[in-house]
């Protein structure tokens, strides 16, 4: 059996994602394990500059105003998307696992990659210019801690982020 592969995430997998993982795991049996941050630990000042970056003016003004998340409802949301994320993925490799991290969503990558002595880890996001344009994003950030190779895939595509 192979190495499993960790995969994070902070959208819902769709039939796209699912393309992008089964060219990975390309017919092996290695296991896949699924995290999905409880918290996607965001900036307000990135978020602003990222919204004006992608010309949604008004969402960036609007979420300027918004008030903090609920916990309570990050985590409903969270495992929403883990549910809609392991049925995209079902059938593939050895099978499919998850669970929703507390505690940062690096962290929890790293954490359960060390865990499982996994030889692979993945992200996907959707792209954040500001994060993605100064070497900031999840992707890099596990990168430097772990000292393995990070891919890091933008949902919905088959784009490769720079890590």
């Amino acid at each position: 059996m192979s190495d499993p592969i960790v995969i994070l995430t902070e959208e819902p997998l769709g039939a796209d994602d699912r393309v992008n993982i089964q060219r990975l795991v390309n017919g092996s049996d290695t296991n896949l394990v699924l995290l999905v941050p409880a918290n996607t630990e965001r900036h307000l000042l990135v978020d602003f500059l990222e919204n004006l970056s992608m010309l949604e003016v008004a969402k960036a003004f609007r979420e300027l105003t918004a008030h903090a998340p609920d916990p309570s409802a990050e985590r409903a949301e969270a495992a929403e998307t883990l549910a809609v994320s392991l049925a995209a993925l079902e059938g593939l490799g050895n099978g499919v696992t998850g669970e929703v991290v507390d505690g940062g969503a690096v962290n929890g990558l790293v954490a359960k990659v060390k865990e499982l002595g996994a030889a692979q880890a993945v992200v996907i996001t959707r792209p954040h210019a500001v994060a993605d344009t100064f070497h900031t994003d999840w992707a890099n950030k596990a990168q430097d801690q772990l000292g393995l190779p990070v891919l890091h895939l933008y949902a919905g595509s088959g784009f490769i982020g720079d890590s």
